[in-house]
């Protein structure tokens, strides 16, 4: 497995794009994920993100992409958010990445109002498109598990349910964040039913409580054992760690170190990263 980051540690604390990269790529990470929106940047932040991996040495793997009007009620904002997502894809083909991770939603009014099969039909129904186009440029759209109550997908049932239902095993299919898979309390032995489904991995701790994307040891999941699952599935990938808000953003740098060096240390323990 390769060892990555998700350059949104650097611009929630408020760092250039720039610098970011070259800290990735200094403190020894192998790939980056990038967490923009195609609509909120210039063809010169497009340009220089690309540049600057390019002379890193470093590899763009997935582009994030949060899009929860893939499930509102409104066909307009479906429209919409079938669009924004293509360009993302097209963003991903821009830049040479492998997939597009994507962020579904949750169902709205409490599951009251709209039947929830509804919400998870035009679910299937959007992804699907999107993958149809994904395919077209040679990219793979991952599924992120979200360990909310409301969340369309936030089980490891619901992720095979839905990758299930798309029906494109080759261009859709999941990613393993593994303290959202906590967080939900998902048993080890679980992960082998993603056997075949995997196409990328997100890595932090939490207090168990609720979502928190702290490096490794600051909290208390059992980050090793997931891993391993998802080891023993096969999966040779890239694994990105993802942080949140830094509590001490001057020190950001030594919270991505930090992120880094008990990350390795997992990795190098379980003799997976290559």
């Amino acid at each position: 497995m390769k060892l990555g980051l998700i350059n949104s540690a650097w611009a929630q604390a408020g760092r250039p794009t720039k610098w970011g990269i070259q800290q990735t790529k200094r403190i020894g990470f192998d790939t980056i994920d990038i967490f923009t929106d195609p609509l909120d940047i210039d063809v010169k932040e497009r340009r220089l993100i690309r540049d600057t991996c390019a002379d890193e040495g470093l590899p763009i793997i997935s582009v994030c992409c949060v899009a929860v009007g893939l499930i509102d009620f409104n066909p307009s904002v479906q429209r919409f958010h079938v669009d924004r997502c293509k360009r993302y894809l097209d963003l991903c083909y821009e830049w040479g990445a492998k997939n597009l991770l994507l962020v579904l939603g949750e169902y709205i009014w409490q599951q009251e109002v709209i039947p929830p099969a509804e919400q998870w039909r035009l679910g299937v129904e959007n992804v699907r498109t999107l993958g149809k186009y994904a395919k077209s440029l040679g990219l793979e759209i991952v599924m992120e598990l979200e360990p909310f109550d409301l969340s369309l997908i936030n089980s490891v049932d619901n992720m095979v349910k839905f990758l299930n239902d798309v029906n494109m095993p080759q261009t859709v299919r999941a990613n393993c964040d593994i303290s959202h898979l906590y967080l939900v309390r998902t048993p080890f032995k679980d992960i082998a039913k993603l056997k075949g489904w995997i196409g990328h991995v997100h890595l932090s701790d939490c207090d168990g409580k609720k979502h928190g994307d702290m490096p490794p040891g600051r909290g208390v999941t059992p980050i090793k054992k997931y891993l391993a699952a998802i080891r023993d599935t096969g999966y040779d990938g890239v694994v990105s760690i993802e942080l949140e808000y830094s509590p001490e953003p001057d020190k950001i740098v030594e919270w991505v170190e930090e992120a880094y060096r008990e990350t390795d240390n997992i990795m190098q323990e379980l003799k997976c990263r290559g």
